[in-house]
Protein backbone atom coordinates (compact mmCIF):
# COMPACT_ATOMS: atom_id res chain seq x y z
CA UNK A 1 0.00 0.00 0.00
CA UNK A 2 1.15 3.37 -1.09
CA UNK A 3 1.03 6.38 1.41
CA UNK A 4 0.82 10.24 0.40
CA UNK A 5 3.70 11.76 2.44
CA UNK A 6 4.09 15.78 2.29
CA UNK A 7 8.14 16.29 3.26
CA UNK A 8 9.53 19.22 4.54
CA UNK A 9 12.88 20.67 5.25
CA UNK A 10 14.67 23.32 6.36
CA UNK A 11 18.72 22.84 5.72
CA UNK A 12 21.40 25.01 6.77
CA UNK A 13 23.68 24.38 4.28
CA UNK A 14 23.20 25.21 0.76
CA UNK A 15 25.52 21.86 -0.42
CA UNK A 16 23.22 20.10 1.98
CA UNK A 17 20.01 21.61 0.66
CA UNK A 18 20.80 20.71 -3.07
CA UNK A 19 21.42 17.15 -2.66
CA UNK A 20 19.01 16.79 -0.26
CA UNK A 21 15.75 18.69 -2.63
CA UNK A 22 17.94 15.94 -5.68
CA UNK A 23 17.15 12.82 -3.12
CA UNK A 24 13.56 13.91 -3.48
CA UNK A 25 13.33 14.78 -6.44
CA UNK A 26 13.38 10.92 -7.26
CA UNK A 27 10.76 10.02 -4.90
CA UNK A 28 8.32 12.80 -5.07
CA UNK A 29 6.93 16.04 -6.51
CA UNK A 30 8.24 19.88 -5.38
CA UNK A 31 5.61 21.70 -4.67
CA UNK A 32 7.14 24.46 -2.52
CA UNK A 33 11.13 25.60 -2.27
CA UNK A 34 11.43 23.25 0.67
CA UNK A 35 8.36 20.78 0.51
CA UNK A 36 7.61 17.60 -1.75
CA UNK A 37 4.58 15.88 -2.07
CA UNK A 38 5.28 11.84 -2.81
CA UNK A 39 3.30 8.80 -2.97
CA UNK A 40 5.59 5.96 -0.99
CA UNK A 41 5.39 2.06 -0.21
CA UNK A 42 7.05 1.07 2.86
CA UNK A 43 10.23 0.21 1.11
CA UNK A 44 10.24 3.85 -0.74
CA UNK A 45 9.84 5.15 2.31
CA UNK A 46 12.44 4.01 4.05
CA UNK A 47 15.10 4.33 1.27
CA UNK A 48 14.25 7.56 0.76
CA UNK A 49 14.51 8.55 4.98
CA UNK A 50 18.03 6.56 4.80
CA UNK A 51 18.93 8.65 2.30
CA UNK A 52 18.24 11.83 3.62
CA UNK A 53 19.47 10.31 7.34
CA UNK A 54 22.86 10.16 5.13
CA UNK A 55 22.89 13.68 4.23
CA UNK A 56 21.71 15.67 6.77
CA UNK A 57 23.57 16.85 9.57
CA UNK A 58 20.89 16.59 12.61
CA UNK A 59 22.02 18.81 14.95
CA UNK A 60 21.67 21.46 12.47
CA UNK A 61 18.82 20.38 9.59
CA UNK A 62 15.52 18.71 10.23
CA UNK A 63 13.36 16.95 7.61
CA UNK A 64 9.51 16.01 8.64
CA UNK A 65 7.14 13.38 6.92
CA UNK A 66 3.53 14.29 6.95
CA UNK A 67 1.65 11.32 6.45
CA UNK A 68 -2.41 11.86 5.00
CA UNK A 69 -4.68 9.78 4.76
CA UNK A 70 -6.81 9.11 1.65
CA UNK A 71 -9.88 11.16 2.89
CA UNK A 72 -7.07 13.59 3.79
CA UNK A 73 -5.60 13.69 0.59
CA UNK A 74 -8.98 14.21 -1.15
CA UNK A 75 -9.56 17.42 0.59
CA UNK A 76 -6.54 19.30 -0.52
CA UNK A 77 -7.49 22.62 -2.10
CA UNK A 78 -5.09 24.48 -4.18
CA UNK A 79 -5.47 27.76 -5.96
CA UNK A 80 -3.19 28.61 -8.74
CA UNK A 81 -0.79 26.05 -10.72
CA UNK A 82 -2.64 22.64 -11.14
CA UNK A 83 -2.45 19.67 -8.57
CA UNK A 84 0.43 17.79 -8.71
CA UNK A 85 -0.03 14.46 -10.38
CA UNK A 86 -0.30 12.27 -6.92
CA UNK A 87 -3.40 14.30 -6.03
CA UNK A 88 -6.32 12.06 -7.58
CA UNK A 89 -9.21 13.68 -5.45
CA UNK A 90 -8.30 17.01 -5.52
CA UNK A 91 -10.22 20.32 -5.66
CA UNK A 92 -8.42 22.75 -6.91
CA UNK A 93 -9.82 26.34 -6.88
CA UNK A 94 -9.23 28.94 -9.30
Amino acid sequence: MRAFVVVAYDISDDRRRERVAKILEGFGERVQYSVFECRLDRVQYLRLRHALEDVIRADVDVVSFYFLCESDVRRIERIGRGPPRFEEGAVVVG
